[in-house]
């Protein structure tokens, strides 16, 4: 198994001014590249997520299979192995913030040292694809494919609403001085946990309630031990930090496309595979569609689901990982 690295970037400027001294990537590759060069996955991870939460589905005959593709997974900035509040008090301090800009240039300058010119795709679930569509908006030349998985270009006013609603449960915690947390928000958690869960798969999932076959004695205990027990291993001021990159989520707010949303997406010249869940409540199918339409070359294929956004993120879920399995063979043409 190969073993996660770390990558410097010295003096490298955040978009909200602030010049971090040293800011890190930590990164891990699965598979090797080929003599061309020509099959490389990015894999930048999502909210809440470090790779090893995520790296199931890169495995022999799995929807990326590291036999064929040498897929290097990034973790983002704020999630607790790249530098984060956790880890670098440079960040954790007021109006320090990560953007989406920021993950991608840093990507970028990694994928450089790593030798890549060309990535045969870039394959994101949730805040993945949002530095997906970052990927192939700013550097289009080096973008082959994207698979964008439950996520969006642009946060929308509904999906602030419920990350209003996390930043809230947090700081509401006692423990929470106004800059940070002196102890560990036990009441902030649960309550944090309580709304990420309702959101998080729908309304028919709930009906059907699968967790009482994988060892859960009712709704109760799933949220505690299927939901709020993984939260509380997180440092809170970095999902604060990640929930304030994923508020900030527009792909057209730098300085390539300067506010140009429309422009931005209409820009993307990669092979594009828009993919919500029917029933995603963060990112609903009707957001996705209307940024389909945005994309040139961009094909909308839902997956159809009660599993909500988990959708995009299938470990427990065999039919939904298989569906996802083709529509990605399809898109690299296997």
């Amino acid at each position: 198994m190969a073993t996660a690295k770390q990558f410097v970037l010295k003096d490298f400027p955040l978009q909200c001014g602030v010049v971090l001294p040293e800011a890190k990537l930590v990164y891990q590759v699965y598979g090797e590249l080929n003599d061309q060069r020509t099959n490389a996955v990015l894999y930048p991870t999502s909210y809440g997520a470090q790779h090893t939460d995520v790296d199931w589905l890169v495995r022999p005959d799995g929807i990326l299979d590291p036999s064929r593709w040498c897929v290097v997974m990034v973790n983002m900035f704020g999630n607790g192995l790249s530098t984060s509040p956790s880890n670098d008090p440079a960040v954790a301090r007021p109006g320090v913030y990560f953007t989406q800009y920021d993950n991608v240039r840093a990507q970028v300058a990694l994928i450089n040292v790593l030798g890549i010119e060309q990535l045969a795709l870039v394959y994101g679930w949730s805040m993945g694809a949002q530095q997906g569509y970052h990927w192939a908006a700013l550097y289009r030349d080096r973008v082959q494919r994207l698979a964008a998985l439950c996520g969006t270009a642009k946060t929308t006013d509904h999906n602030k609403l419920f990350l209003y609603s996390l930043r809230a449960a947090l700081t509401a915690d006692p423990t929470w001085t106004g800059d940070r947390f002196e102890g560990t928000p036990d009441r902030g958690f649960h309550t944090f946990a309580q709304i990420y869960a309702s959101w998080a798969a729908s309304q028919a999932y709930y009906r059907a309630k699968p967790y009482l076959a994988w060892g859960y004695d009712s709704l109760e205990d799933y949220i505690l031990r299927g939901w709020e027990a993984g939260y509380r291993q997180r440092d809170p001021h970095n999902l604060l930090a990640m929930i304030d990159t994923w508020l900030r989520c527009d792909v057209g707010d730098n300085p390539v496309y300067q506010g140009d949303y429309a422009k931005a997406m209409g820009s993307i010249t990669a092979k594009t595979l828009v993919m919500p869940a029917t029933t995603d409540l963060y990112f609903t199918p009707e957001d996705c569609e209307a940024e389909a339409a945005l994309i040139p070359n961009a094909q909308y294929r839902p997956i159809s689901s009660i599993w909500g956004h988990r959708a995009g993120n299938p470990y427990q879920n065999p039919e939904d990982e298989a569906f996802i399995k083709g529509a990605i063979a399809d898109l690299l043409g296997e």
